[in-house]
């Protein structure tokens, strides 16, 4: 099985320049712990999560208001193609300890998968 025919099509995603404020919001909307992060091209550059508001905003002092969503997302995305078989993704995803992987083709993010949709 390909991750095609099991990932999230419609993925929630924000802007690097959206405040952590409004990740947050979204994060409670959507009912999700982690966003990928895109400019305006669809090329994704960077993840954040729930956590990282946590950690490297409010931790450490800065007003989620204030706070810009590229200062405070992963810059490393690890990512996957949508032609990858499931079980190497399940594989790249224990190596690399991530939750969620995006999927990007073409160099833009098309969809996301979770290890909940790989079990």
């Amino acid at each position: 099985m390909k991750l095609r025919e099991i990932m999230t099509k419609e993925v929630v995603r924000i802007h690097p320049e959206e405040s952590a404020a409004v990740a947050a919001r979204a994060f409670q909307r959507y009912n999700i712990g982690a966003m990928p992060v895109c400019g305006g091209d669809g090329r994704i550059c960077g993840v954040v999560t729930d956590r990282d508001i946590v950690t490297r905003c409010l931790a450490t002092g800065h007003r989620p208001e204030d706070t810009p969503v590229r200062a405070i997302m992963t810059n490393t995305v690890i990512s996957a193609r949508p032609d990858m078989d499931v079980t190497a993704a399940a594989s790249l995803m224990a190596r690399r300890q991530v939750r969620r992987l995006p999927v990007v083709e073409s160099g833009k993010l098309c969809g996301m998968i979770s290890l909940g949709d790989l079990s």
